[in-house]
């Protein structure tokens, strides 16, 4: 079976058309993420398909996840009406502007869609600076609420420690993509991150972002070495009703794939992000003997122990840096700065 851009977009409407069909209480659905960007969406000959679906009322879920064939799935997000009901206030949502700003609409019940972009877009001030920058400031800020809580941390370094430190880190980096573009999903982060920080005249910014993950001396077959490891955890916790819906069993080629294309491509560190991220959500709902071979991975990534409150006082300084940018940026627009504000 050939796959295509266009045979993904076909099965999206498809996929709204009957799920509207079957449940009235869905008002809109419309497609978002890699399948209408100007990239390639396919990434190790794996993609998924980003259907959001709006609901007259609180739906019974947020967020689940369909398997097409082993490499293709349904990625389908859950909204309610009442999340939209103030439109110019989606300027400043870093999220949900970003995601209703230019999407694909595949179903509509009710003139929902045009009254939501009419509001987001008036004026043309949804990429103004003073928006633009707010939405970074949103970002950072609950970056740095995770640093603060990450100073509670133990000697010994947990998974879900792990996790936040990466969450915290996530939002910093996103802090500084969206001055030029929408947020970056976290498979292919430190793909588009690079061109993000160019723009942004802060390259430095990339190479920081390695070292916090302890990547700036590894040698990609190091990674390389764990991917079997990683994919023992992924299969044993993608059986737990604890674990993030993220690790689920119609990802994992999603995740392996592309995993493996970036070891093999000009930027095999960029693999570490998707591997080391899924691999720390997965080993935090597993027994200890689980834990062994990702707490090895952590060691050379002097992400345990002192290393890891050395990479968290390194954190701290990245989210100034991002900070500083801002505050320039401000400052160039005649904007409010950080101590201003």
């Amino acid at each position: 079976m050939r796959v295509t851009r266009e045979s993904l977009i076909r099965i999206a409407k498809e996929t709204a058309q009957e799920r509207a069909y079957n449940d009235r209480d869905i008002i809109a659905a419309y497609l978002t993420g890699s399948l209408i960007s100007d990239s390639d969406p396919m990434l190790g000959g794996t993609a998924d398909i980003d259907i959001i679906f709006v609901h007259a009322d609180e739906p019974k879920h947020r967020r689940e996840f369909a398997k097409l064939t082993p490499d293709f799935h349904l990625d389908i997000s859950h909204r309610a009406k009442a999340e939209f009901k103030r439109p110019r206030e989606l300027r400043l949502d870093p999220w949900l502007g970003w995601e209703m700003y230019d999407p694909m609409l595949l179903f509509e019940r009710e003139k929902f869609f045009e009254f939501v972009q009419a509001g987001l877009r008036a004026g043309f001030e949804f990429n103004a600076p003073a928006p633009a920058l707010q939405r970074s400031r949103i970002l950072l800020s609950h970056g740095r609420g995770i640093w603060r809580d990450l100073l509670e941390a133990t000697d010994m370094v947990m998974p879900n420690d792990l996790v936040q430190y990466m969450k915290s880190l996530y939002h910093a980096v996103n802090a500084v993509a969206e001055l030029s573009g929408p947020p970056l999903q976290e498979r292919r982060l430190m793909l588009e991150f690079p061109p993000r920080a160019e723009t942004a005249k802060r390259p430095d910014l990339n190479a920081g972002l390695l070292g916090l993950l302890g990547g700036s001396n590894l040698e990609p077959a190091a990674i390389n070495e764990w991917v079997s490891e990683w994919k023992l955890a992924f299969e044993a916790a993608m059986e737990n009703s604890r674990v993030d819906p993220r690790i689920h069993r119609a990802r994992l080629n999603y995740y392996e794939k592309a995993i493996k294309a970036m070891l093999a491509g000009d930027n095999p560190r960029a693999a570490l992000w998707p591997l080391l991220q899924t691999w720390t959500l997965a080993v935090d709902v597993l027994p200890h003997h689980a834990v062994v071979a990702w707490r090895s991975a952590c060691e050379q990534l002097h992400l345990t122990g002192t290393g890891f409150e050395e990479h968290v006082k390194g954190l701290d300084q990245y989210l100034d840096e991002v900070e500083s940018l801002l505050d320039e940026l401000a400052a160039e627009h005649g904007l409010a700065t950080s101590t201003s504000i």
